[in-house]
């Protein structure tokens, strides 16, 4: 059976959103442990930059999953299937927002303020504290590491629907027509 799919422009933005999100946990992870040096700072603000970009990317997706909501699910799949998809796309939701604004915090916690781009300088949202900093850190890599897992649960499930189930929940996704 056929599903609907979701549209053009929800598809594009979210594979754009998972590209971002991968490049930014990859650079994340590839940065800390480099020597404060320029090419580091300079990996910092790449890094910042994804992050704000994932936070209006999932911004514009909300927007646009209100006025264009997503095609239904099989009405074969068991109820408890359809919770944990929506818990699932939920979580995925709050954490795209959260991560990039614990990251903003923290960088303003810091004293170091965020510049989008390098362009677009973005108001510190707490004042300098090195104890804070230390918090908002732990909370940062907490969040990053919990989206991780939301994200292979994710894949795992629309694995599971293309090979086991046979059904087009992860086709409905795919770029392409």
């Amino acid at each position: 059976m056929t599903q609907p799919r979701y549209t053009g422009t929800a598809r594009a933005l979210h594979w754009l959103a998972a590209l971002l999100i991968f490049c930014g946990f990859g650079l994340g992870l590839f940065m800390t442990g480099l020597e404060i040096t320029p090419d580091k700072l300079r990996y910092y603000g790449w890094h910042k930059w994804l992050g704000i970009t994932v936070f209006l990317l999932a911004a514009a997706r909300l927007a646009w999953r209100a006025a264009y909501p997503p095609p239904p699910l099989p009405a074969i799949m068991p109820a408890w299937q359809i919770r944990a998809s929506h818990a699932a796309h939920t979580m995925l939701y709050v954490l795209m927002l959260a991560i990039p604004l614990s990251g903003w915090v923290y960088s303003s916690s810091t004293g170091v303020s965020v510049v989008y781009l390098g362009l677009v300088p973005l108001p510190d949202l707490v004042p300098k504290d090195r104890e804070t900093a230390k918090i908002l850190l732990l909370l940062h890599k907490a969040l990053n590491y919990l989206l991780a897992a939301v994200v292979t649960i994710h894949i795992a499930a629309a694995l599971k629907h293309h090979f086991i189930d046979r059904d087009d929940v992860m086709v409905r996704m795919l770029p392409g027509r």
